[in-house]
C-alpha cells in the first residue's frame, strides 16, 4: 500500500473532533482497532469532516476473540458499521493469538477480500516465521505490518521483511509513549535543528525506507507538529545519534 508517511493512531482517542482536526490538517490515514473502542468515534469523525472518504485509508484490526475463522465476517461487518463505510480499506490481524490458526482465518480473509468487504489485508505484532506462514496461506498479498518501533525499540528483521516483500512497515509508538523526550541522543539532534525529541523520533522513523508511522495526538497543535516532523530532514550524522541509544524498552510485549 502507499501509505502517507504520517497517520493518525487512535487508541484511546474518545473525541471524533480529533479525528475531524487531523483530516483537516492534512492526515489522510486513520488508524484504529476493534479492542480500542473507538471504531464508532473515528467514524463519526471522518462522516463530519469536509475530505472525501476515496482520499483517506481507514484501517481497522481484527482482535484475537475475532480470529476463528467463522467469526471473521461478522467482526468486519461491525467495524465497518461503526466506521460508516462500506469498505474497509486495511484490515490487520491484530495478533496471531488466540483462535488465529492461518490456513482458516487467512481464506477467510481473502474472502472478504473477494466480496469487496476488505480492500487489503494487513499483519500486526508478528514475528518473521509468522509472516512466512502468513504468505503461505493468504492469496491477497500482505499489505502492511504494523509493529512497535521507537527509538528505543527496533527490530529490523521484520523491516527486511518489509522491504524484499515490498509492503510499508507501519510503526506504532512511534514516541515511546513519550519517552523520547528524555533521551539526550534525540535531545542532541533536537538542539542542531531546532526542533523537539519528538519530531526527530518522527524524522528518524519516516526518513528509513519502507517505515510509516501512526503516532496518535489530540490537540490541534500537536496532531500539525507530528505531520510536520516528516519534513525533518536528518543526515547521516543525525541518524547515527538516534541509533546509538543503548537502552532497549518494549511498551506492548506479547
Amino acid at each position: 500500500m502507499d501509505l502517507p508517511p504520517v497517520g493518525l493512531g487512535t487508541m484511546a482517542v474518545d473525541d471524533s473532533a480529533v479525528v475531524e482536526t487531523a483530516l483537516d490538517v492534512g492526515y489522510r490515514h486513520l488508524d484504529t482497532a476493534r479492542i480500542y473502542d473507538n471504531e464508532a468515534v473515528v467514524g463519526a469523525g471522518l462522516a463530519a469532516s469536509d475530505v472525501s472518504r476515496e482520499s483517506v485509508t481507514v484501517a481497522t484490526k481484527l482482535w484475537v476473540d475475532d480470529l476463528a475463522a467463522t467469526d471473521v465476517r461478522a467482526a468486519t461487518e461491525e467495524s465497518a458499521a461503526r466506521l460508516g463505510v462500506d469498505t474497509v480499506d486495511l484490515l490487520y490481524v491484530h495478533r496471531p493469538r488466540g483462535p488465529y490458526e492461518p490456513t482458516e482465518t487467512l481464506p477467510a480473509l481473502d474472502t472478504l477480500v473477494d466480496d469487496g468487504l476488505v480492500d487489503h489485508v494487513g499483519a500486526s505484532n508478528f514475528t518473521v516465521d509468522q509472516l512466512r506462514t502468513a504468505r503461505d496461506h493468504l492469496d491477497a498479498p500482505l499489505a502492511a505490518h504494523q509493529v512497535e518501533r521507537h527509538p528505543l525499540f527496533v527490530r529490523d528483521d521484520l523491516l527486511a521483511d518489509a522491504r524484499e516483500h515490498g509492503y510499508p512497515l507501519v510503526a506504532y509508538s512511534p514516541l515511546a509513549g513519550g519517552q523520547v523526550r528524555d533521551l539526550p541522543e534525540l535531545q542532541a539532534v533536537a538542539d542542531r535543528h531546532d526542533t523537539t525529541p519528538e519530531a526527530v523520533a518522527i524524522a528518524w522513523l519516516t526518513g528509513t525506507t519502507g517505515v510509516v508511522t501512526v503516532p496518535k495526538a489530540s490537540s490541534r497543535a500537536h496532531l500539525e507538529a507530528n505531520l510536520a516532523a516528516a519534513t525533518l530532514e536528518l543526515d547521516d550524522d543525525d541518524r547515527a545519534s538516534v541509533e546509538s541509544v543503548e537502552t532497549e524498552r518494549e511498551l506492548f510485549p506479547e
